[in-house]
């Protein structure tokens, strides 16, 4: 055979490679269903419980690709199921388009050479009639062999056109395959997107959840103090820093009040993050130099003690003005029974779940620490409980749901050492250490909103996680 039949030979090898792979392979390529639609009536049945999957798939009399989805039944998935499976269908899909990309470069590259060959074939058509109209001005011998490459030529003509018809058909499945892709994409985005407003809904159902059995919790008693979470660098080596335990979640303005006497500057940040970077809100001018570091800001005004003085004095940082002060009947002050560290520490002021308190030393009870629950409107003593905790003995105090929690000591090694139970007016010695990473604590309270401990660490600002163990209410609990 000549060289030119030669090359259609590989043509018609390609195309029965061709017919062979859009017979066989793809349909496995996407998971297709091999069963053959002899027409748009007939349908073989399949459960749609597996998913979403592509049926089938045939051409039509007019010659168009026919794919069949069949969707799964709306109540026997779950939606995070139909997503991942509709997923998978769209991945096939996609590697589906891209091999039939890849057959029709090899199609476009071949059918160029068919219509070539097409070209030359009508060419020698023509070259042969009028040789055949003008035979007899050549020698016999020449005539025949052009006859005998005619008549081999002339069965590749019906094939040819067969080859043109499939390639139109590769073009119309390349047209199908990117409208489906199209689809499956558009419901894909819709089908996560409620999915998401879905997941939205059970987070915000689970958050109320949460919340409700957070209600249920009784006042927890202190196990386990973790950390410290080092906040920020600055200040002196004393001072103070709080959060309002009665600010909304949105509200989470600190205060910031440097050294324990000679001061009266109070500075405000809009958030920890404000804080931590130095970006200040607001300073406010305190009518009254304070003494000691034992502040505390409670339902929008700050509680702290008047320098040279028992007196309380509660400042309202929306108007500017003191609202109260009160004389705490008493109470020693001026170092007389200040913590171990000194500094003016003799009245510590502090709130937790229940409300505000001070805690301080009397001569009545031998400087021993006395409890008192504060009216936070009028600072009017409610109720006060005598303890037999020195107070010169004890490095830093906090109360956790009306009880006292007292520490041995302000330096290196300190834990806390001692409870007074307010509610059953018992204490008990305790053994929960903690690391006082800096070396020397001037402040210690708790904050009952954020369930942590706020400290002045040596001038750095840290955090301790609090473990408190909890009772869970139920509704058979008076």
């Amino acid at each position: 055979m000549s060289p030119p039949l030669l090359k259609l030979g590989a043509v018609l090898s390609t195309m029965a490679m061709i017919s062979n792979w859009m017979s066989q392979t793809l349909p496995s390529l996407v998971g297709l269903n091999t069963t053959r639609i002899t027409t748009s009536d007939t349908l073989t049945q399949i459960s749609p419980k597996e998913g979403w999957q592509v049926y089938s798939s045939a051409q039509d009399p007019d010659g168009r690709c026919i794919c069949t989805v069949v969707a799964p039944e709306q109540n026997l998935c779950s939606r995070d199921a139909k997503s991942r499976q509709l997923r998978q269908l769209l991945e096939k899909v996609q590697n589906m388009s891209q091999s039939i990309e890849v057959l029709n470069l090899r199609t476009q590259r071949d059918f160029q050479y068919v219509l070539k060959m097409e070209t030359q074939m009508k060419g020698l058509k023509a070259k042969f009639r009028q040789i055949e109209d003008d035979r007899k001005t050549l020698m016999t011998k020449h005539f025949q062999e052009l006859k005998e490459k005619m008549d081999e030529l002339l069965p590749l003509i019906p094939v040819l056109e067969q080859y043109k018809t499939d390639a139109k058909l590769i073009t119309q499945f390349k047209e199908e395959i990117r409208n489906l892709s199209t689809v499956l994409t558009g419901i894909q985005e819709e089908i996560g997107a409620y999915d998401y407003e879905e997941l939205h809904q059970r987070v915000v159902n689970l958050e109320t959840r949460l919340r409700d059995c957070m209600k249920k919790l009784t006042c927890g008693k202190l196990m386990k103090i973790t950390g410290p979470i080092t906040v920020k660098i600055s200040g002196t080596r004393f001072g103070a820093w709080m959060t309002d335990p009665l600010a909304s979640e949105k509200n989470n303005r600190v205060w910031y009040m440097d050294s324990y006497t000679n001061n009266k500057i109070v500075r405000e940040f809009k958030s920890i993050a404000d804080f931590v970077s130095g970006a200040e809100s607001r300073t406010y001018n305190l009518p009254f130099k304070w003494a000691g570091t034992n502040h505390v800001v409670y339902n929008g005004s700050l509680y702290f003690n008047k320098y040279q003085s028992n007196i309380i004095i509660k400042y309202s940082f929306d108007t500017g003005r003191v609202l109260a002060q009160r004389s705490l009947e008493y109470a020693g002050f001026h170092n007389v029974y200040p913590y171990t560290w000194g500094g003016f520490s003799d009245i510590d002021l502090m709130a937790d779940e229940i409300g505000l308190w001070a805690v301080y030393a009397t001569n009545q009870n031998a400087g021993n620490i006395v409890i008192s629950q504060l009216n936070q409107d009028t600072l009017e003593v409610l109720k006060s409980w005598s303890t037999g905790y020195p107070k010169r003995s004890a490095g830093e105090s906090f109360m956790i749901c009306g009880t006292l929690y007292v520490t041995n000591s302000h330096l290196t090694g300190a834990k806390v050492y001692y409870s007074y139970s307010t509610k059953t007016s018992t204490y008990e010695y305790t053994d929960i250490p903690f690391h006082n990473q800096y070396f020397h604590i001037s402040m210690l309270d708790y904050n009952a909103r954020d369930r942590a401990l706020y400290a002045w660490n040596n001038g750095h600002q840290v955090l301790f996680n609090v473990t408190l163990f909890h009772i869970i209410k139920t509704e058979d609990d008076t």
